[in-house]
């Protein structure tokens, strides 16, 4: 199930005399089954764009294409339902999403609300809070107890509960300390294991590096670059400065040691990577 951006350009207020242009011309092609990253800096498109892949907003002109449903300015609300219901969104901000007594009832609600009885919504709230590491212990208490990750893991199972087939987590890792940021990464590969497609937003290199397939970099409402990450993070110094985005710490790192004299075949993705190459490197002094 790839998601096809045809020719996309995205105003608020289009028509209007206020209209501001945010997207321009995006054609751009997600693939099934992957992980893939946006990354761009702060108001380049990145939110603008992921909010057209379940229908919260809908192209000015041209179209998304989603498997075989097509997103077009057009399309009526009432027609959004079984798009939402293949393509699960968590935000930035979790507590913006829950709203329940109980974190069981706020996992709960999505699989309800796209038609499964109570006892098999009881069952896929169950399995997904299971999923992302959530204690049965906290599963009766009110979400807005919770720390931070464990909000998010929250939020994340009542997006996995009704199964959607594509999955879209906006800077998931935001505010979480080290230990939530790993945690976080291993469940977004446990989802590209279970053949999920996977779309994030971040502005932490080393996530991309960590767990994308594909990454597609944005740039004032456009798409400036796509592609691997090994090709993404290789391209000249100057490029990244134009787009204002940062290396992985190992490309960092490695950019320092050039200027020192040191000779790399190519920009290391990640820092064992660089010390091997540093090895060989004094094996052959």
């Amino acid at each position: 199930m790839a998601i096809n951006f045809e020719q996309v350009n995205f105003s608020y207020g289009a028509g209007t005399t206020l209209a501001q242009p945010i997207l321009h011309d995006i054609n751009v092609t997600i693939p099934d089954g992957k992980v893939t990253a946006i990354i761009g800096q702060t108001g380049s498109g990145k939110s603008t764009f992921i909010q057209h892949l379940n229908g919260l907003l809908k192209p000015t002109t041209g179209r998304v294409v989603i498997d075989d449903f097509v997103l077009t300015s057009d399309l009526k609300e009432k027609n959004l339902t079984s798009l939402r219901a293949r393509v699960g969104m968590v935000f930035q901000f979790p507590e913006n999403q829950l709203f329940a007594n109980t974190v069981l009832e706020d996992v709960m609600y999505a699989p309800i609300n796209f038609g499964y009885d109570k006892a098999d919504a009881d069952f896929a709230a169950k399995t997904a809070l299971k999923r992302v590491n959530v204690s049965e212990e906290l599963w009766d208490k009110s979400p807005f107890e919770l720390s931070g990750g464990q909000m998010r893991r929250v939020a994340m199972a009542g997006t996995l509960a009704s199964d959607p087939d594509i999955i879209v987590l906006d800077e998931p890792a935001a505010g979480l300390d080290p230990k939530g940021q790993k945690e976080l990464l291993a469940i977004v590969r446990g989802l590209k294991e279970a053949g999920k497609l996977v779309v994030f937003i971040s502005h932490q290199m080393d996530h991309v590096i960590a767990v994308a397939d594909h990454v597609i970099v944005m740039h004032d409402g456009g798409v400036v670059a796509e592609g691997k990450p090994v090709e993404i993070f290789n391209k000249d110094l100057a490029w990244f400065k134009t787009v204002a985005l940062d290396l992985p710490k190992a490309g960092q790192f490695a950019e320092q040691l050039r200027q020192n004299g040191h000779v790399l075949r190519h920009r290391p993705l990640l820092l064992t990577e660089l010390a091997t190459m540093l090895n060989e490197e004094k094996r052959h002094e």
